[in-house]
């Protein structure tokens, strides 16, 4: 019971820290401005939750183009640090090149999730048709994914069913991680 407590928390900070890196990744290869003078509400939480880690690491890493190395790396140390304190609590034998697999599998999997999350926020907002900060920046940060599936499917009765499509698509991208992971991890 203690360990299924202590996996959930690590799970829910891991989760909460690592997709602002992962968000400030992708919004700055977006090109979606995020300072406090922009009005961008996203922008500032991320920045919030993720300076102490990245800032430090971009003295490290430099940024190769506009991708920002230092985010990247940062998710990497945080679900690095949840899998580590994991395997400290019941290694039973296990080798840690396991906990960099399951590491290098967290990142893809918060990056499905995250983009799960950011299409479902889109849909529901899209119904609302309300139009301020924060719905333009989530219009920004899904229309790359979606921009080719709306290209193959057409619009059903006036509808647009490429966030729909695209979530079936994550699903799949899901189901497929966790077999190559199961399957990294037999080596």
């Amino acid at each position: 019971m203690l360990f299924q407590i202590l996996s959930l928390l690590l799970e829910v900070v891991a989760g909460v820290v690592g997709g602002a890196c992962l968000l400030r990744l992708y919004m700055q290869h977006q090109r979606i401005p995020m300072s406090a003078r922009s009005g961008n509400p996203l922008g500032r939480f991320v920045f919030a939750l993720t300076d102490w880690l990245v800032l430090p690491l971009r003295r490290l890493l430099p940024a190769l183009g506009r991708w920002d190395t230092a985010s990247l790396a940062g998710v990497f140390l945080i679900e690095l640090a949840q899998f580590s304190l994991l395997w400290a609590f019941t290694s039973f034998g296990a080798s840690y090149v396991s906990v960099l697999i399951l590491a290098a599998f967290g990142v893809v999997r918060l990056a499905i999730s995250g983009l799960t999350g950011l299409v479902i926020v889109y849909a529901i907002l899209s119904w609302l048709q309300s139009s301020n900060v924060l719905t333009d920046v989530i219009d920004r940060l899904v229309a790359p994914p979606l921009t080719p599936i709306r290209r193959l499917v057409p619009l059903v009765g006036g509808i647009d069913l490429s966030p729909l499509v695209l979530l079936v698509l994550l699903q799949v991208a899901a189901i497929v991680l966790g077999s190559l992971q199961a399957s990294a991890l037999m080596y």
